[in-house]
């Protein structure tokens, strides 16, 4: 087996795999700065721990396994925070606006129109925004599970939640978003 010293190439790190982990973290975090702060200590948490590093898995799966540690230590830390207070919600109960309009509704393949790119990228951006102006909380919660679905045992073991409350704030959040798109979307 050769020498742990020569399994790892820190030196290539940025080359190699920066714009991969930036991407990673930029998807989960949904902020560009706060990524590349990420990815940075990704790098420097990989040195100090780099005698640990068995050979088990490539560089770049090593790294983003750290770089993931980060991701929910970064949404740990706001829960513990922030994520404290609940916020109270309106609910609709009421025919068509009942329900999980979210999953029942996800756009399907479009053609390749600039038309229909267009439409979906501006679908894109407003959805981003109501998650945006949901509560912290919300939205952290709804981009781990609907997103970036990771698994709801994850998700209630990381932000120390249980399931009932991380079901509870899923429902929030989509109730949330449906009245923000209906407001800002279908209403155009």
């Amino acid at each position: 087996m050769p020498e742990k010293e020569n399994l790892l190439h820190p030196d290539k790190w940025v080359d190699h795999y920066a714009d991969y982990l930036f991407n990673y973290a930029v998807v989960r975090v949904n902020n560009k700065d706060l990524a590349k702060d990420l990815v940075q200590d990704t790098s420097f948490s990989g040195l100090k721990s780099a005698r640990n590093f068995e050979g088990r898995s490539s560089e770049k799966t090593w790294l983003t396994a750290i770089l993931k540690r980060k991701v929910i230590d970064h949404y740990r830390k706001i829960n513990s925070k922030k994520g404290q207070a609940e916020v109270r919600v309106n609910f609709y109960n009421d025919g068509e606006n009942e329900g999980n309009w979210l999953e029942e509704r996800v756009p399907q393949r479009w053609s390749a129109s600039l038309e229909k790119n267009l439409e979906n990228e501006e679908l894109k951006a407003q959805l981003d925004s109501c998650i945006d102006n949901l509560p912290e909380k919300y939205a952290m919660v709804f981009r781990m599970k609907t997103i970036q679905e990771f698994d709801t045992q994850e998700i209630c073991k990381e932000l120390e939640i249980t399931a009932f409350n991380l079901w509870v704030i899923i429902h929030r959040a989509r109730t949330q978003l449906r009245k923000c798109m209906e407001d800002h979307w279908f209403n155009i």
